[in-house]
C-alpha cells in the first residue's frame, strides 16, 4: 500500500525550499530527510510520524492528536519519535509539526538511528 498521496504531496510543498531534500520509502510510509536525517514520514493511515527533540517529547505529545510512535507489533520506538493523527495534520497544522521536525533537523547529530 502507497503512503497517503495528499498528505505526501503536501509535505513535498512545503519542503520545497529547503535544500538537501530527498525522499525514501521507510517506516511504512514516504519519509522526507533533509540533510541525510528523517524530518517526517507520510504514513498510509494519512497519519504522520515525526522525528522531534527528545527533550520535547513529552510536550509534543501532550498536543492533540499526538503519540508515542510505535513500529510493528506495538514496539515503543522511544523519546523524539512522535506518530500525529491525521486529522492532527490537516490545513495548517501540518507546518506546525514539519517546522518542529525541520528545527530539530537543523539542530545536528544527536544520539539514535536517522538522528
Amino acid at each position: 500500500m502507497e503512503p497517503d498521496a495528499d498528505l505526501a504531496e503536501r509535505v513535498r510543498a512545503l519542503l520545497a525550499e529547503q535544500p538537501a531534500t530527498r525522499e525514501v520509502s521507510m517506516f511504512g510510509g514516504r519519509a522526507f530527510l533533509v540533510n541525510d536525517r528523517i524530518v517526517v514520514s507520510a504514513q498510509r493511515t494519512g497519519e504522520l510520524l515525526v522525528r522531534v527533540p527528545e527533550e520535547r517529547h513529552e510536550e509534543l505529545t501532550a498536543r492533540p492528536g499526538a503519540r508515542q510512535a510505535v513500529m510493528g507489533a506495538d514496539r515503543d520506538m522511544g523519546p523524539g519519535w512522535v506518530t500525529v493523527s491525521a486529522a492532527s495534520v490537516a490545513g495548517e497544522a501540518l507546518s506546525f509539526w514539519l517546522w518542529v521536525a525541520l528545527e530539530h533537523n537543523l539542530a545536528g547529530p544527536t544520539a539514535g538511528a536517522g538522528g
